[in-house]
């Protein structure tokens, strides 16, 4: 599997890509467009997908943009916006310079987490929505089964994350 600090011209080295690293970019690619697909930025789902998909979960910018054939500014911007959302960090390279970019531990647990905190203040505001418009009205109703149905969700959530806990403590791969 191609790691963050490969050389090869799949990695944006000047040496002859190998077909694994032709099937990582291919993964990379096709990933990162499901990602734009759903809503992310472009550059960011690139970015995001190939730190997912690094042996070691981290790359500095120079590797990304080696990897990715895209501009340092084009890194930093996804960066930027990936940080924002809590799905990397930013570490130092021990004795450099350096930053190191590094996907979080437990990344899609904790972003699940925080979405059940933006379903809360949701279901608040639609709440208060609903008795503003009152629930004689057509416009009330319709925001009040709103809130409910992020009430609903977030409870199916808790009773997810639980499961996938108790499921990963129980595996032994990985």
């Amino acid at each position: 599997m191609t790691t963050g600090g490969s050389a090869g011209a799949g990695a944006g080295g000047t040496g002859a890509a190998t077909g694994e690293d032709a099937a990582v970019s291919r993964f990379v690619e096709r990933f990162a467009a499901e990602l734009t697909e759903a809503g992310m930025q472009r550059m960011a789902s690139r970015v995001f997908a190939a730190l997912l998909a690094s042996e070691t979960a981290s790359m500095t910018s120079a590797e990304l943009a080696g990897q990715l054939q895209i501009s340092p500014a084009a890194v930093s911007g996804a960066i930027r916006y990936l940080s924002q959302v809590s799905m990397v960090s930013r570490e130092r390279d021990p004795g450099t310079r350096r930053e190191r970019y590094v996907l979080h531990n437990e990344l899609w647990y904790e972003t699940f987490t925080r979405r059940d905190q933006v379903l809360t203040r949701w279901e608040k505001v639609l709440d208060e929505g609903a008795a503003t418009l009152g629930t004689d009205t057509v416009a009330g109703r319709r925001i009040a089964e709103t809130a409910e149905f992020f009430a609903f969700l977030q409870n199916e959530m808790l009773g997810i994350m639980d499961r996938w806990s108790a499921y990963k403590e129980s595996r032994t791969e990985f």
